[in-house]
């Protein structure tokens, strides 16, 4: 694994996530996630399966139409939800409808209609400017995304060279010279050879497969990799070597990285902050060594709980942490909101947990 380092060159926001949601029917896959990513860094995004980090990915990428919140890159909004504006619609008229029935009358009654239709005229507003910005389904070049199977994610019909190119040709690129060019520079940079552009993807080892899909990301000079567990599906003597190649792509070519993984040991030595993601929220953020110093969540205590060490001793007094909401939260009354609890360091927590975590804080 590569020597973590720092390389945000500048307190900039790249990518800022406000309040998401990404709903499918009852299921609330993504739900109110908010988090930065600054110019330069990798943003390490973990959790277990199904806990919604790939779907953050794949909305912010405008794979899916966000249910709601808003996405910015580069200060201007590329992907806005209307859920949020139609539910302020609702609770409005449920308000004034309740108020009505209750037999309120006269200026009371007339006041909270004209509250209710002011309400619902702003909400439309802003439904309207967030189906604006979707109708025009900017193509966002400026960010790519490596997906996590390298076979699944990679045309098998295609050559090296068609698989690559597929992206300078949609953007216009017509010139075939330039085009040859830009693939045998990305299959040199991804430590493939030129002679590989003519292959088939069953020609090549797993390995491989997922330097093409490296390949065919950075060919788009993108300011924003989204790397979708981008090792999860490979050996584990071959995972080193794609993180060790992302690191280097990173350097060469100014990349702003973010990092999805469920294996928080992978996401350690490369990334500079992680999020951590429990059933759709965002239950902890902080920069890396942070994180692992000083774990607040009990689920991020009980994901590091679960990373073993290639050694004998540790491994047989190593406690495995279990987390069960249910006994480690009182939400009923109490609720939780993602708070502050130390300078970068956020975690999701209500009122009587955040006195609890600043006073660990204190004591570290």
């Amino acid at each position: 694994m590569p020597e973590k380092k720092n390389v945000a060159s500048s307190q900039e926001t790249l990518l800022k996530v406000e309040h998401l949601c990404q709903y499918f029917k009852e299921n609330k896959a993504v739900d109110d996630v908010s988090f930065e990513v600054k110019k330069g860094e990798v943003f390490g995004l973990v959790g277990e399966s199904g806990c919604g980090k790939t779907t953050t990915g794949r909305s912010i990428i405008k794979l899916y139409n966000i249910t709601s919140g808003n996405v910015y890159f580069k200060g201007e909004r590329i992907a806005a939800g209307t859920g949020s504006y139609k539910w302020e619609i609702e609770k409005a008229k449920k308000a004034y409808t309740a108020l009505k029935k209750s037999g309120v009358s006269g200026e009371k009654l007339k006041d909270a209609k004209k509250k209710r239709d002011e309400v619902i005229a702003e909400q439309k507003k802003q439904i309207r400017l967030a189906q604006e910005d979707q109708k025009r389904r900017r193509a966002v070049t400026d960010i790519q995304m490596i997906f996590q199977d390298p076979i699944a994610s990679i045309d098998p019909r295609m050559t090296v060279r068609q698989i690559i190119a597929e992206g300078l040709v949609i953007r216009g690129e017509k010139d075939q010279k330039k085009i040859d060019e830009e693939v045998y520079r990305v299959l040199e940079l991804v430590g493939l050879v030129r002679e590989h552009a003519g292959r088939y993807p069953h020609e090549f080892s797993g390995g491989q497969r997922q330097r093409i899909g490296v390949a065919r990301a950075v060919v788009m000079n993108p300011e924003l990799i989204i790397a979708d567990e981008p090792v999860s599906a490979l050996d584990v003597s071959i995972q080193a070597q794609v993180i060790n190649l992302l690191d280097d792509l990173r350097h060469k070519m100014g990349l702003t990285i973010l990092f999805i993984a469920h294996d928080l040991s992978v996401v350690k030595y490369f990334s500079d902050r992680i999020g951590v993601m429990y059933y759709g929220k965002m239950v902890e953020l902080a920069d890396s060594d942070e994180l692992f110093k000083h774990p607040l969540h009990p689920y991020t205590r009980s994901l590091l709980s679960a990373i073993p060490l290639p050694d004998p001793h540790y491994e047989k007094q190593r406690q495995r942490i279990t987390y069960v909401p249910l006994k480690e939260h009182d939400y009923t009354v109490d609720k939780p909101s993602f708070r502050e609890v130390a300078p970068g360091h956020f975690v999701h927590c209500n009122d009587a947990e955040f006195a609890r975590y600043k006073e660990q804080m204190k004591g570290n």
